[in-house]
């Protein structure tokens, strides 16, 4: 037993009987000193935690203070731009407009504006009044092998499932998408029951652990999909091949989020760790991936079947493109998740180093389906970190036809960023199983700020593009946006990013930057 702990106890007791002697009303004080006592003693005598050991009580300190820095150091030290995952001032943004909150701020931006990176629009001044404008733009999905092509709004929910989600969020996105008229993805999880209550508009993202359409053994059963794929409120179906928070990796459920309910949705056994595998049992090649894109369209008598991913080597993606070429077996969209995704549970290197950010990958995407003369079929789905309608006014310069959002989503919810999604204790009530955190997530109230969220972030993607003179979104292009590249050198996304001309990737010779990929 450490010597200094040795001395409290002896000095300590000594006066506390002393004390307890002079005035009974002490005997409290001589109760929390045991205490102290028989934690020291304990700390002492364990033998995980060498800091517990050598400073028995004192030692503990320091493990409260570790679970303290994150919220103090996001309350009271940070300033509004620098937070991360997602700034303070972008966080609050989302919790205003949710609200139908004044959004407007006062003296001028907190950005550098001559930092490498800062980014902006080039406006006109031939600008349009916004309000002339169609303020819930939409696009139709679905290619010549479609027959149920979906008009979808251009900002949606992003994938997250229920198990990642709550009950109660669930429901929340879903009645607020039903306001909205957009769509709610599913997750990887599959449809569940709080999925369909809302009776709004669903993706059903089929990822590699086939939940909701699956065997006993785990692979994909066709009879249990064609039912589900059927069900009227299912307008697209997404296959899922990698995601941006943990490409390559596979889901993960944690058991104590694996609930009877989700396990029953999922077809898996409850109270169990369920990792999704990093790739699908039902096909191994880009012909594969096709041929399962035209049996989920067939099975779903119609209804425009997708795929999505997180870039990795970009001669995979070109053989999926020459693929379609050569098998004229076409998708009707596809999902460019960035690496930057976020997620309730990835394992540190995958989060921070694994998969294309979105932006390069977008950029990748657009040119070689632009190459290969497949753009005018296949609507490309912008996915990660998309906040505010500078966000949306990027992607869409960079060849995007939609986006979804998934963080943003969430804030709207009343998330706070407190990072415990992966602990089953997130505070809200959004990403938690926890039946006393969820209830507290109100969903007749969260839900109309879901839906106001997406209304005016929609009505401020618009008034952008209004500034710059344009009357329909997909009139931007690369041209529109710039980037700084130190203090006094900028360019233009088509500089930093030369388009693609149709067809360029059909003869040769080909374009510099794909010659090595070819």
């Amino acid at each position: 037993m450490p010597k200094l702990f040795q001395k409290i106890i002896i000095f300590g007791s000594i006066f506390i009987i002393i004390l307890s002697i002079i005035d009974l009303s002490f005997l409290w004080l001589a109760l929390i000193f045991a205490i102290i006592i028989a934690v020291g003693v304990y700390d002492t005598k364990q033998t995980k935690h060498a800091l517990w050991r050598n400073f028995p009580v004192i030692g503990r300190i320091r493990w409260v203070l570790e679970e303290l820095r994150p919220p103090i150091r996001q309350y009271f030290i940070e300033s509004d731009i620098d937070g991360v995952p997602i700034n303070r001032q972008a966080r609050s943004v989302v919790y205003r407009r949710s609200k139908k909150q004044q959004s407007t701020i006062p003296f001028g931006t907190k950005m550098d504006v001559y930092q490498e990176g800062y980014e902006w629009i080039g406006h006109s001044l031939n600008a349009l009044k916004a309000h002339d404008l169609d303020l819930s733009p939409r696009v139709l999905i679905g290619g010549s092998d479609c027959k149920i092509p979906y008009n979808a709004s251009i900002l949606n929910v992003s994938a997250m499932s229920f198990g990642a989600l709550s009950a109660n969020a669930i429901m929340a996105l879903g009645h607020g998408a039903k306001i909205g008229k957009f769509v709610l993805n599913t997750g990887e999880g599959g449809l569940s029951r709080y999925h369909l209550t809302s009776n709004c508009d669903l993706i059903w993202q089929i990822g590699t652990g086939y939940f909701g359409c699956r065997d006993e053994n785990g692979n994909f059963h066709e009879e249990k999909f064609a039912k589900k794929a059927l069900n009227e409120n299912v307008k697209m179906i997404e296959i899922k091949l990698s995601q941006g928070a943990k490409p390559g990796h596979g889901g993960i459920l944690p058991a104590n989020k694996n609930t009877l309910e989700i396990a029953e949705d999922r077809d898996v056994k409850p109270h169990t760790k369920v990792d999704s595998p990093p790739t699908h049992s039902t096909f191994n090649s880009s012909l594969g991936l096709l041929k399962f894109i035209k049996r989920l369209r067939d099975l779903s008598e119609g209804k425009p079947v997708g795929f999505k991913l997180c870039v990795g080597r970009k001669e995979e993606f070109i053989d999926i493109c020459k693929a379609m070429v050569q098998h004229n077996i076409r998708p009707d969209f596809i999902t460019v998740d960035g690496g930057e995704g976020g997620t309730g549970a990835a394992p540190l290197e995958y989060t921070n180093s694994v998969g294309m950010p979105l932006r390069e990958a977008l950029v990748f995407v657009v040119d070689c389906l632009n190459g290969f003369n497949l753009k005018d079929e296949i609507k490309v789905v912008a996915s990660g970190k998309i906040l505010n309608g500078m966000d949306i006014a990027k992607v869409f310069a960079l060849g995007a036809d939609l986006v979804a959002s998934a963080r943003g989503m969430m804030l709207s919810l009343g998330c706070i960023q407190a990072l415990q999604c992966h602990k089953n204790t997130c505070p809200t009530g959004v990403a938690t199983q926890d039946m006393r955190l969820s209830k507290g997530l109100v969903v007749e109230d969260k839900k109309q700020r879901v839906a106001n969220f997406h209304e005016v972030t929609l009505e401020s993607f618009i008034e952008i593009i209004a500034s710059a003179g344009l009357d329909n979104p997909h009139k931007l292009n690369r041209t529109h946006i710039f980037r700084r590249l130190d203090q006094t050198t900028y360019k233009r996304y088509d500089e930093l990013f030369p388009p693609m001309q149709k067809g360029d990737l059909l003869n040769t010779p080909y374009p510099k930057s794909f010659e090595r990929f070819m």
